[in-house]
């Protein structure tokens, strides 16, 4: 809408083209909330993140395999642990969770944690009361 067709607008229609705007506002918010939309500042730091470590994985791979291959003669042997361990570097990869969480609802969720089930306290609970004694009021005759 240009300037000149707001200047000629009535009350009715700014006050439905303000409500539409706050519906579309609320739907967008409740999208981001349920994890249906994602910003788009935290996705490229995500996967800034993911490409970086794999930039690292990857360039770790000459450093740990370098002495093996120089032992080693059989180009067979070679191709069969070089190929280990770029499958060992994408398994590790593959499992890997970025820092930073694109769908920017502050809420990140994991997997639960494999256990035994039987959770306890790590410490016993002490019923003593902590810091100063309350003060009692004194009272004069």
């Amino acid at each position: 809408m240009s300037d000149v067709d707001r200047e000629y607008m009535t009350y009715d229609e700014a006050r439905t083209r303000k409500v539409a705007a706050e519906a579309a506002i609320a739907e967008l918010e409740l999208t981001k909330i349920k994890g249906d939309l994602a910003d788009v500042a935290a996705v490229v730091a995500a996967w800034e993140d993911v490409l970086s470590a794999m930039k690292g994985k990857l360039l770790s791979i000459p450093t740990k395999m370098g002495p093996v291959f120089a032992a080693d003669d059989d180009a067979l042997s070679i191709q069969s642990k070089l190929e280990a361990q770029i499958r060992e570097c994408l398994d590790e990869l593959a499992n890997y969770e970025p820092l930073s969480n694109p769908t920017g609802t502050g809420i990140i969720v994991s997997e639960p944690e494999e256990g035994d089930g039987d959770t306890k306290a790590a410490t016993k609970a002490n019923s003593k009361p902590v810091g100063r004694p309350k003060k009692t009021a004194k009272f004069t005759k």
